[in-house]
């Protein structure tokens, strides 16, 4: 899970960070945090670093929270936002742009878990990734994603409706990049997305659509293994 703090103010910004990182402790969930200093900064990485949701202090230097959000909201109108300040003068606005909710600063650890709760049931947190297909760059959600298939040099991604994506990755770089997500090796040629495993027999890696993958009895245990940790944590 990856979140964006936008926060001028160094101190804020580490407390705030603080206490996600011990909501993903607490939570037993993987949980990627990157600081921006100015509203500008955030923008400029949106498109190749687009976070699942944002906590955004309103009164920086330059353009403030308010008017990154409004830019924000003309690409994309689910991402979760929790807005921060010291003032509550804000608050009408901040639901104009359908923020998740609002934190008056000095903010307390338990309103934070209580955000990063709702950002984690909400139907629309999504799992975003930017990556370079055939066509060029594309944008796509990782629940989408059954599994990841080595195709030569590059990969096949095949989605959960059964359309294909071939991205000019190896699986080894895409391992990599999903390494703090639910993929998991289950063959030296694929990828399964435990998100999407409905069951994993002897030799199959079966998803919740039918299709399947297959698994190799080196990697099997532990494949196992740690689809019955992914779901113990989803409990």
């Amino acid at each position: 899970m990856k979140i964006a703090i936008v926060e001028d103010e160094e101190i804020h910004s580490s407390l705030l960070q603080q206490y996600i990182s011990a909501w993903g402790g607490a939570r037993g969930k993987s949980v990627h945090v990157n600081i921006y200093e100015n509203a500008a900064n955030f923008l400029f990485h949106l498109e190749d670093n687009a976070p699942d949701a944002v906590f955004a202090d309103i009164q920086m230097p330059g353009m403030n929270g308010m008017e990154m959000i409004r830019r924000l909201r003309e690409k994309d109108g689910e991402m979760p936002v929790v807005f921060t300040s010291g003032l509550s003068d804000y608050l009408q606005e901040g639901y104009e742009v359908q923020a998740l909710h609002y934190l008056l600063k000095p903010i307390a650890e338990e309103k934070v878990f209580e955000c990063m709760d709702r950002i984690c049931s909400r139907k629309g947190a999504r799992k975003l990734i930017t990556i370079r297909t055939l066509d060029g760059m594309a944008r796509l959600d990782l629940r989408e994603v059954n599994y990841c298939e080595a195709d030569g040099h590059y990969s096949r991604l095949v989605l959960a409706d059964g359309s294909e994506i071939r991205v000019m990755m190896s699986i080894s770089e895409l391992e990599k990049e999903l390494i703090r997500e639910a993929f998991v090796k289950c063959h030296r040629c694929y990828l399964c997305n435990l998100e999407n495993v409905k069951q994993i027999a002897e030799n199959l890696c079966i998803f919740d659509n039918g299709a399947s993958a297959p698994v190799s009895r080196r990697l099997y245990r532990e494949l196992n293994r740690r689809f019955i940790e992914y779901y113990r944590r989803q409990l």
